[in-house]
């Protein structure tokens, strides 16, 4: 059976499997490769997926979500219609029509996925990203790091020896990875992030932007369709300042009109906040890593939002050279999963290439500091940025007299303060009663390149030991997971085969709801024809019908499909 890659994007998400000839990325039911993450709930219950999805953002805010991959893991939920969505179930969505997608392309029924997630993904958002796979019907082999991903597919496309940082900017999140290469190995030696960090922000730094020029309501007072307008505009202006010097925009708020030129360097100004939180993880991977900047052989920029010409000024500016930007920045993650799997799955066309990791989150445990008036704080057992497969101990002594028990919280993060930590479980050992310091135990944490977590907990005079292994499992419990399928399958997908229809109607009322007067009759007219012809069983020119209806709908909105 063959496994899938998977990039679970925030603002798209692609599948990609391994052949003969390299990694490909496999065409959705709209023949392409992207799937824009976004769900929508129609009237009648039917959930909608991708491109459709996000057009209904504009005409049904109240009914849409995307960038839903931030709230992964968290207890923020997502109202469609009447009811509430954790950022799991949508994900899940995502997954599941991504699923269909390669059973689809490959004539046979998938189960096996490698999934990529951001290097500064946490435990519980990655056990969130387990939930949603779990949900859609798909075990994973493997949870890989976003810039791993990408270090892996630029690996096997010619790359020479030597060091590169990778920087991938995504929709919602910027993951930074350094990593050296040689002997058909390729370890990395850092990774830093920021996981609320990507293009959703510099695409609000411009909604901020035309907010205060044009003095605009507060952005949570305005009306669910405005609002979602107001995004749509500022993701297209995003979108031009890469291409061009300046762009011409009109809104409407509030019934006012609001129109004018944004110019590229009024953008980047208004962007400079961002830009400084680039440069702190790019900053501490460099450090962690402890490698000579001027030594990087190649300083590579990969997602979506890294065509933006203000990133590639950054870095130019940083490393005193251009950076490398990959064709398709948008596909690399997907296609480095789709390598990964191969890797698993021992293809003879890899058994040259070795690739290493790292832990990206310092992982220890909590113990009183008696220099801070017995305050709690973290003790490190595994540093960021260590290379895994990693093994590490250290001694812990009883803080009390007559104490009798010693508890292990696993921490992770980076934080001093325990409570600001991720707390991934516990482990309590009885010990002998005795004095304050007498007793001690051995705490061993082992970390292997599949995120699992061993910790052994030895009593020193006792010999008694205790072990637990901290692995990425989801959070869902077998009976968590199966009343939550059984609540989705009673939720009706929208067919692979109406995809088409589907998207060019969501589409065409974006249209209607962009256009006044005498226009919007006619896209109405054109909306009903349409219809119409769908509903004729006995038509089988439904292809032609398209392409004319959509030739029709580009006349009114001047742009392609």
């Amino acid at each position: 059976m063959t496994t899938i890659g998977i990039d679970l994007g925030t603002s798209n998400s692609l599948v990609a499997i391994w052949t003969e000839d390299g990694p490909r990325t496999l065409p959705n039911a709209l023949g392409e490769a992207l799937t824009p993450s976004a769900v929508s709930v129609g009237d009648d219950g039917e959930v909608l997926i991708g491109r459709a999805a996000i057009d209904r953002l504009v005409t049904h805010p109240d009914r849409s979500a995307a960038s839903f991959k931030r709230a992964m893991g968290s207890a923020k939920s997502f109202k469609l219609g009447s009811r509430l969505w954790r950022a799991e179930e949508l994900s899940a969505f995502v997954l599941k029509s991504l699923k269909q997608d390669a059973e689809v392309a490959l004539g046979e029924d998938v189960s096996e996925a490698i999934i990529s997630v951001p290097a500064y993904f946490n435990d519980t958002q990655r056990k969130a990203t387990l939930d949603a796979a779990r949900l859609a019907g798909l075990h994973v082999g493997r949870l890989i790091n976003e810039p791993t991903a990408a270090a892996l597919a630029h690996g096997l496309e010619g790359m020479e020896e030597g060091s590169f940082l990778i920087l991938d900017l995504g929709g919602g999140t910027f993951d930074v990875s350094l990593l050296h290469k040689f002997d058909g190995i390729m370890e990395i030696k850092a990774s830093a992030g920021d996981s609320r960090l990507g293009g959703d922000d510099f695409r609000g730094a411009i909604i901020e932007l035309l907010v205060e020029r044009h003095r605009l309501p507060p952005l949570d007072s305005i009306s669910g369709m405005e609002k979602a307008k107001l995004i749509e505009e500022a993701e297209r202006l995003k979108r031009a300042m890469t291409d061009r010097s300046d762009e011409e925009y009109s809104i409407t708020v509030a019934g006012e009109v609001a129109g004018g030129t944004l110019r590229r360097a009024e953008f980047e100004e208004s962007c400079r906040a961002l830009v400084r939180r680039m440069k702190a993880p790019i900053e501490r991977a460099i450090r962690d890593s402890r490698i000579d900047i001027t030594r990087l052989d190649q300083v590579v920029l990969v997602g979506g939002a890294s065509r933006m010409p203000l990133v590639r000024d950054l870095v130019t500016r940083l490393f005193r050279r251009f950076p490398l930007l990959h064709p398709q920045p948008d596909h690399i993650i997907a296609l480095g999963t789709a390598v990964q799997a191969a890797l698993k799955a021992r293809d003879g066309a890899l058994q040259e290439v070795v690739m290493t990791d790292v832990c990206p989150f310092t992982l220890g445990t909590a113990v009183l500091e008696r220099r801070s008036s017995n305050e709690r704080v973290m003790s490190s057992i595994i540093e960021r940025n260590a290379i895994v497969p990693i093994s590490r101990e250290n001694r812990y002594y009883t803080a009390f007299d007559h104490q009798n028990r010693i508890l292990i919280e696993v921490l992770q993060g980076e934080h001093i303060r325990p409570s600001q930590n991720i707390l991934i479980g516990q482990i309590e050992v009885p010990v002998p009663p005795g004095p304050e310091g007498k007793e001690c135990v051995d705490v061993r944490y082992t970390y292997d390149v599949n995120g699992a977590l061993e910790v052994e907990v030895k009593v020193v005079s006792t010999g008694k030991v205790i072990r637990n292994v901290f692995s990425n499992q989801s959070n869902l419990t077998d009976q968590e997971l199966t009343k939550r399928f059984a609540e989705l399958a009673t939720i009706k997908i929208l067919p692979r085969d109406q995809h088409e229809n589907r998207a060019l109607l969501a589409r065409a009322e974006r249209v209607y709801a962009d256009a006044l007067g005498g226009e919007r009759e006619r896209i109405k007219e054109l909306i009903f024809w349409f219809e119409g012809c769908i509903e004729d069983q006995t038509r089988r020119d439904i292809k032609e019908v398209r392409q004319q209806f959509a030739a029709a709908l580009q006349q009114f909105e001047g742009v392609g499909f």
